[in-house]
């Protein structure tokens, strides 16, 4: 199967798992009784987008190409998209797009030193850098000790780089490292997928998706949803095997290392004056004299 047809069966499910989650309440449209299936049904998105029937249906089974952003605006509001899903929409009919010329393998982009600088000079939050895979680049050394579970886990890779998504769905440790397993694995599913909208040719992330669909029924209920997340951020709790239960805000940030590979800089810290910030000190302290800890 070529890029293009898996490509139409992604905006198929998208759209329709989009529709299903309406009902013609909040479409504001009447409600006409008993309905064989959920949400609204393909005429009634086409009206509220002002597009015909005929067409939309022929939308819905992936025939993207060509269809003006004035059109996916409008169909875009008449399923009510978030920014997110919106972003992901427009990815996908660039996806399906006949190339102009053959696709260029996506290469691997080391990180710069000065990243790296940047990142040691931050000594009390974990900061790192991922690509939209999910592997993590780079890090601080508190970062390192944070997320010391993930580094340790038999996920690993072969090159020795930890992937959040490999952690979270295919080690079973995970469950206690995470307070919400449930919505971390929820996320990181749906940053996948926002990233497979974006870049549809990526040989690693299809190997990834593949691995973790055969390996994790949790990941294959999750994929299979379409929810889609790009921007994000928020509190996490964990609960460190070294530093205890910690409450930290984290936010990731855009950094454009590359045009062919989408990067974040992700930040975690504590509510200043909390007990989750003395122990986050403690910990960052262990990473400054990891003797002394080794003693205790």
């Amino acid at each position: 199967m070529d890029d293009r047809s898996d490509n139409r069966a992604d905006i198929r499910d998208f759209l329709a798992s989009r529709r299903a989650r309406i009902t013609p309440e909040q479409a504001g449209l009447p409600s006409s009784g008993r309905r064989r299936v959920p949400g609204l049904r393909r005429e009634e998105v086409a009206v509220l987008a002002g597009v015909s029937t005929d067409w939309y249906t022929r939308l819905e089974k992936g025939h993207i190409n060509g269809v003006s952003e004035d059109v996916l605006e409008a169909v875009a509001r008449a399923l009510q998209l978030d920014d997110d899903e919106r972003t992901y929409l427009f990815d996908l009919a660039r996806a399906a797009q006949p190339p102009s010329r053959t696709p260029r393998r996506r290469k691997a982009v080391d990180i710069p030193a000065r990243v790296q600088w940047l990142l040691d000079s931050v000594t009390l939050s974990a900061a790192f850098v991922t690509n939209g895979r999910l592997d993590i680049m780079a890090t601080n050394a508190l970062a390192r000790a944070l997320f010391a579970p993930v580094f340790n886990s038999v996920t690993v890779d072969d090159r020795g780089r930890p992937n959040f998504a490999r952690y979270y769905f295919l080690d079973p440790g995970s469950r206690d490292f995470v307070d919400d397993w449930d919505r971390a694995a929820a996320l990181t599913a749906a940053l996948l997928r926002a990233e497979a909208g974006r870049c549809p040719n990526d040989k690693g992330l299809r190997e990834l998706v593949g691995e973790l669909s055969t390996l994790s029924a949790e990941f294959r209920t999750l994929w299979a949803a379409h929810d889609v997340r790009i921007h994000h951020g928020g509190v996490k709790r964990f609960r460190h095997p070294d530093a205890g239960p910690l409450e930290l805000t984290y936010q990731p940030l855009d950094l454009p290392l590359s045009a062919r590979e989408a990067h974040a800089l992700t930040i975690y810290t504590a509510e200043p004056g909390s007990p989750d910030e003395e122990r986050l000190r403690l910990l960052a302290s262990w990473t400054a004299e990891p003797t002394a800890h080794g003693r205790d």
